[in-house]
């Protein structure tokens, strides 16, 4: 596949890795810092994961549809962790991983 193929993966995969990134900071100025542990963890795995997939499509590598499968999993995981949370940088986050979930699950497939 063509990086051009790849295009709205691609750009779900850095909006998710940005939503993360705002989610894991933002959850650190929480009161109760230890309650968001777990959500601050699968952020910084999800943000990492959307980053390498992005570029392994963006260079079309042979590796970038095992890279979406495990993307996906990741941002699921992700997505359902912050949707436990009512701060809306998690619910945005949640948002944000549903969709790169999506997207990466068709480059997968």
């Amino acid at each position: 596949m063509s990086r051009e193929e790849f295009g709205a993966c691609i750009e779900a995969c850095y909006k998710c890795a940005a939503a993360c990134d705002r989610c894991a900071a933002a959850c650190l100025q929480e009161d109760d810092v230890k309650t968001m542990a777990r959500c601050i963890a699968t952020d910084a795995d999800c943000a990492e994961i959307c980053r390498t997939a992005a570029a392994l499509m963006g260079r079309s590598s042979e590796f970038a549809q095992q890279a979406c499968k495990l993307c996906a999993q990741i941002c699921k995981a992700c997505a359902e962790e912050c949707a436990k949370h009512k701060a809306q940088h998690c619910q945005d986050c949640a948002q944000a991983c549903t969709r790169c979930a999506d997207e990466c699950g068709k480059m997968a497939a």
